[in-house]
């Protein structure tokens, strides 16, 4: 529903329509209450992004971030941010936080700012509260989303096989003489709860049974990573490797163990996942499970792009993860 769209049916003209909308003066009493009516009736916000009244595309795309401090997700918002400018597209950038609601609220806001398209960055956008939001806010407007996706038909979602990656991970920590194997679950979002499924699948086929496995939960902080990292030590001292879902507990856990003189990998071998800055940067480098930030970036942007353009493209695509692999195993 657009102004002009409001302007006809009050039988006024759109800049009449607009004075009410922003709260100007010098509009009878009467037709401001008849606009004002209206405007709520069909739920209609200022286009705060717009030059004039005309109703064209913004030029400008939408990318949403569950936790700005999270560096894999700010990489990943940076690249498409790259990608989308050298095409002539703008980008608003949100951190909406972990709540459905603020993630709601943040699409109402780039529904507001008249955005041609978004990216949703992780599949913790995988929810009931985004998947109503969009619909309702961003109906046949383009939406992508990382290692997620929302059965919408405006919505495509660039997948990577984590569970698979995770079970890769369990196979060469056997290989290498390690199969008492704890994993450390991050947040539970779909994609970290596909990770855990590849550590219970990968354990199985090594024989364990799936309700004696060791599995943990923590936050992705180096204080959770040490915590975490302490109590499966304390509570299973004969473990030879462990999994983190994510890097940077993954850190926290290798210089937990070389303070408790437990030498890596000798001792106990240590996996992360992203593939970050942080592997290269801790002693003994990092093994991690690569799953692909940079390639689903520029998926990503790539489909969004197409379907600005309308070109085609599958609901969903898969990319392949593979293990880089350092000194930690």
């Amino acid at each position: 529903m657009t102004i002009y769209d409001i302007a006809k049916i009050a039988g006024v003209s759109a800049s009449t329509v607009s004075r009410v909308a922003n709260n100007k003066p010098g509009i009878k009493e009467e037709t401001r209450q008849q606009i004002q009516a209206l405007l709520d009736q069909y739920d209609y916000r200022p286009n705060e992004t717009a030059r004039g009244l005309v109703n064209q595309s913004s030029r400008m795309i939408g990318i949403l971030i569950t936790d700005i401090r999270y560096e894999h997700h700010v990489d990943i918002a940076y690249h498409i941010e790259k990608e989308m400018e050298r095409h002539g597209y703008c980008s608003l950038i949100l951190n909406t936080g972990l709540s459905d609601d603020k993630k709601a609220q943040a699409i109402t806001v780039l529904s507001q700012r008249r955005v041609d398209g978004a990216i949703l960055v992780g599949s913790t956008f995988q929810c009931d509260a985004v998947k109503q939001a969009l619909a309702s806010r961003m109906e046949g407007k383009p939406v992508v989303i990382t290692n997620g996706y929302l059965d919408l038909p405006n919505v495509k979602g660039v997948l990577v096989n984590e569970k698979e990656g995770i079970e890769d991970c369990v196979h060469l920590m056997a290989k290498k003489g390690h199969k008492k194997l704890a994993f450390v679950l991050p947040n539970r979002t779909p994609s970290n709860l596909s990770k855990e499924k590849g550590f219970v699948s990968g354990m199985e086929a090594l024989g364990f049974s799936r309700d004696k496995l060791w599995i943990y939960s923590a936050p992705t902080t180096l204080e959770d990573g040490r915590r975490i990292t302490e109590q499966i030590l304390l509570e299973h001292p004969d473990v030879e490797g462990i999994i983190y879902g994510e890097d940077l507990s993954a850190v926290s856990g290798i210089r937990t163990l070389l303070d408790k003189n437990i030498p890596v990998p000798e001792q106990v071998a240590v996996i992360g996942v992203d593939n970050s800055r942080y592997c290269d940067i801790c002693y003994p480098r990092l093994t991690s499970l690569n799953n692909k930030m940079v390639e689903m970036s520029f998926e990503a942007a790539r489909i969004l792009l197409d379907d600005l353009e309308g070109r085609k493209n599958p609901e969903k695509i898969m990319l392949f993860s593979g293990i880089v692999e350092r000194e930690s195993t």
